[in-house]
């Protein structure tokens, strides 16, 4: 069958296996041969590679809820179960998942293998320091228990690890308690990307804090944006007030041709959305859905960037270089006419220790481009700034980075395969991106 991940670029035909339990799991996986390979894959929503093989493991069945302690606020559970099942169980207790991404259709399984981070980074970190336990799959088919105190180095590098030591079966998984569910938003226009800065950093104690930029706008209003803030709203009626409402809203049908997506449309549209939120109220209260997954509403929404896919470009840069580093990158971008309708600036804090996680202390732009030929060459000059700022390219939003650049933007690669090299000795889990990055030659 043919697949690809969220970017729908690139394609290539794999084999689906969908074992119906850890058992049948451990079966197929002791039973395969050394030439072959596999990785695991959740719900598909990582853009790139990452979860592209000769044969994909599918955590469909493994979606199982096994143990939610409401006192201890700990949930185990399948590594196929999503965020969104999880909050629509939890939210009406009173609980939250600690760390969300930006749709709920991520898999737990594939939030841990991302190490994926939210909005409050700054503050809570990324999704796996708030995981206690992992069960995962080796390639023997010895089932095996990790955490911060047990089997460290193999859980150090399976948390960010993009399913390369192994296929997650379970985890344990620690909640956050919430008055309600619903965010008070305030809003906070900035006329370029200084002024965005300097809120963000004003606003630094602000639980939740994410900006959206205008990449095409140039000259004095270069990175004029809209920061968005978040805290949990106080209920005012509690029984009302911790109901999950899940959205109903639109979908893309088709994927829309490519030549509608180009400058001058995106520059309407950039200037448009700016031109609207200067003029909208700077507070709301908005439902978790509406703050937290905003494209979530509008199903398929990948296919607006047309048959040919769309890459997402993310990269962080440390503070003391952040400001010079993206100023270059949004430059560049709007001097080759590469526009993007989504660009996303948020705060990070301090690193963790996982060996291949993305997140480290500064700030991680985002932007999508339409997939055509003369983006290739941009994004490695990109990829030239990025690395002349010290800084490194998110894992699970990547599809064409080169190995060179991977190793010498993420210092801890030897150390991972090493562990790899004594967990998985004859690369059972193998996926395109890990050839295309040396990490399983």
């Amino acid at each position: 069958m043919e697949v690809m991940g969220w970017g729908r670029y690139p394609k290539t035909t794999a084999e689906l296996i969908q074992p119906a339990d850890s058992q049948a799991l451990q079966k197929f996986v002791s039973s395969q041969k050394k030439s072959a390979s596999c990785i695991g894959r959740g719900s598909g929503r990582s853009y790139g590679d990452s979860a592209l093989s000769e044969q994909l493991v599918s955590s469909r069945f493994l979606d199982n809820f096994l143990e939610l302690d409401e006192q201890q606020q700990t949930l185990r559970c399948g590594s196929g179960v999503t965020l969104g099942d999880i909050l629509k169980v939890c939210i009406p207790r009173s609980l939250f998942l600690p760390v969300l991404p930006g749709t709920k259709a991520v898999s737990v399984g594939g939030a841990i293998a991302a190490d994926v981070h939210g909005k409050n980074h700054h503050l809570d970190g990324s999704f796996c320091a708030h995981v206690k336990q992992i069960s995962i799959v080796l390639a023997s088919g010895e089932l095996m228990s990790c955490s911060e105190q047990e089997n460290v180095e193999l859980f150090r590098a399976t948390c960010g690890g993009m399913g390369l030591t192994g296929v997650i079966v379970e985890a344990c998984l620690s909640l956050a308690s919430i008055p309600s569910s619903y965010i008070n938003q305030k809003s906070v226009v900035a006329r370029n990307l200084k002024e965005c800065f300097e809120h963000i950093e004003e606003n630094a104690d602000s639980k939740y804090s994410v900006a959206w930029l205008d990449c095409l706008a140039t000259g004095k209003n270069l990175g004029r944006s809209v920061l968005y803030l978040g805290d949990h709203a106080a209920a005012k009626n509690r029984k009302t007030d911790t109901m999950y409402r899940e959205r109903s809203g639109l979908g893309v049908p088709f994927s829309t041709p490519s030549f509608l997506l180009n400058k001058t449309t995106m520059s309407v549209f950039n200037s448009s959305y700016f031109a609207l939120q200067k003029r909208k109220k700077s507070s709301a209260t908005l439902s978790c859905d509406d703050y937290f997954f905003p494209l979530d509403g509008i199903a398929n929404w990948n296919r607006l960037y047309g048959s040919n896919g769309f890459l997402q470009y993310q990269f962080v840069m440390p503070s003391e270089s952040a400001f010079e580093g993206i100023t270059s990158v949004l430059e560049k971008a709007s001097e080759n006419g590469k526009g993007s309708f989504l660009t996303v600036l948020k705060k990070f804090g301090e690193a963790n220790e996982n060996l291949l996680s993305f997140p480290e202390s500064g700030y991680t732009l985002t932007l999508d481009f339409k997939n055509e030929a003369a983006l290739f060459a941009l994004l490695e000059e990109l990829d030239r700034i990025v690395l002349a700022h010290d800084g490194r390219l998110y894992l699970a939003k990547d599809a064409r980075m080169s190995e060179e650049v991977f190793k010498a933007s993420y210092p801890n690669w030897e150390r991972f395969m090493a562990i790899k090299k004594k967990y998985d000795p004859d690369n059972c889990f193998t996926s395109l991106q890990s050839n295309r990055l040396g990490l399983t030659p």
